[in-house]
């Protein structure tokens, strides 16, 4: 038996000494002494309750122990979910419902309905040109002032024409001259004192002097320029002693009592166009006014770019507010009228995937009232109104105001004090 010294390095030396000498089975301690080294191989019970084949004791694997935990971390996860979920279900539950939307609405009812095709065009006066001169030549005189109006054949403008009636002096006297021999001659042929010949190129020369004379006639006429039709002129654009080349405008002359019309329509619509339909022309700059007419004109080729035919109506224009150039609303009358379903533009919310209305639904005394969302399907427009095709009943109550806020099921206050236009035929208004 060993025992422990007060001087450390003397006590360790003896002790690995005394355990040399010690016999097979033993160990020696510097901390307990001598005793015997444990069997770890004899069998011990393990946890389950059974024994390891070479009879040693054996520890819980790592795998067991990690999976006892991530089990234990899951069911804590768990529960912390759950709790946190039942914390917001009575947050929610708490929160204050949001206040029914104020609507106006409008009940959807059927209105006679006049099929028409809508389009935009142009004017043009029926008869009017800018004049011009066929000739050139120094303006001697203007005969006319800007905006008056003018019959067929009033001279307009008046060229120089001194010099080519000095030369029609000439061709006249040569012309003389040539009837005279040719005269002469003639007598002459009567008698046998000259040729056929002869007299044939008398007759020759005297109708080439008569051209020529007619000619010069012609060339003093077309001096004098005149109006080819009635009409109102417009700015004169030439000056006194101003030289004017071949192709010059000189004024503006136009019709104004009757108007075409040209407009272009789709394709798909020339089946119900034909000469003598109604139409009826608006113009922006004269609202309240409806100018009617009558197609003149189809024709008879559609524009391979565009797929457009034009068509030209005319249009009678006895006040003359109507002017060459003006931009204009076209509406042709075409079919029998129909019954459709009509609600305001602002009933319809057009989307990238179709149009939209919504529908009120009635509700209960303790339950306010909801919508629905529809598609529908729109048809032509006419003034603030459009037509319903499909999508809608008659008499449902449909949403003209206040869409923003509004999904299906969303709970709404109708309040009908103030409605968005309705009208057919709308007038600006001028406050």
């Amino acid at each position: 038996m060993f025992h422990r010294g007060y001087d450390g390095d003397l006590l360790l030396i003896a002790n690995r000494a005394a355990a040399s000498k010690l016999p097979a089975g033993w160990h020696f301690s510097w901390w307990g002494g001598v005793g015997k080294k444990p069997d770890i191989r004899k069998e011990l019970p393990l946890t389950d309750g059974t024994k390891t084949q070479t009879g040693g004791a054996k520890r819980p694997s790592t795998f067991k122990r990690m999976l006892v935990m991530l089990i234990l971390l899951v069911v804590l996860i768990a529960v912390i979910g759950f709790g946190f979920y039942r914390h917001i279900q009575a947050l929610i539950a708490s929160a204050p419902k949001p206040s029914p939307v104020t609507v106006s609405t409008i009940v959807a009812n059927p209105t006679d309905w006049q099929p028409a095709i809508a389009s935009v065009g142009s004017l043009a006066a029926v008869h009017g040109v800018d004049v011009a001169t066929q000739v050139s030549g120094i303006v001697q005189e203007i005969k006319v002032h800007s905006g008056s109006s003018v019959k067929a054949n009033d001279e307009l403008v008046q060229l120089n024409v001194e010099p080519d009636k000095a030369q029609l002096t000439s061709l006249e006297a040569a012309v003389e001259f040539s009837a005279k021999t040719l005269s002469r001659d003639t007598d002459l042929l009567g008698k046998n004192t000259t040729s056929q010949a002869t007299v044939d190129a008398d007759a020759a020369d005297l109708k080439g002097r008569k051209a020529l004379f007619a000619q010069q006639e012609a060339l003093i006429a077309q001096k004098t320029i005149k109006a080819p039709f009635d009409g109102d002129l417009g700015i004169v654009q030439v000056n006194l002693g101003q030289y004017l080349s071949p192709g010059s405008v000189i004024v503006t002359l136009q019709d104004l009592s009757e108007m075409n019309a040209d407009f272009v329509v789709p394709q798909d619509k020339i089946g119900s166009l034909s000469a003598g339909l109604p139409v009826n022309v608006t113009v922006n700059g004269i609202p309240g006014k409806v100018f009617p007419g009558k197609i003149s004109a189809v024709t008879p080729k559609i524009d391979a770019s565009t797929r457009n035919v034009t068509v030209r109506a005319t249009v009678a224009n006895p006040d003359k507010q109507l002017v060459p150039g003006m931009f204009v609303k076209v509406s042709v009358t075409v079919g029998e009228p129909k019954s459709l379903l009509t609600l305001p533009i602002t009933a319809i919310t057009y989307n990238s995937y179709g149009a939209t209305a919504f529908v009120v639904t009635p509700g209960t005394e303790d339950k306010s009232k909801t919508v629905k969302q529809v598609f529908v399907t729109t048809g032509q427009t006419r003034g603030d109104q459009v037509a319903v095709l499909t999508g809608l009943e008659a008499g449902q109550e449909v949403v003209t105001s206040g869409q923003l806020k509004l999904k299906s099921g969303a709970s709404v206050v109708v309040d009908n004090t103030v409605q968005p236009p309705n009208d057919a035929a709308p007038t600006p208004q001028e406050k």
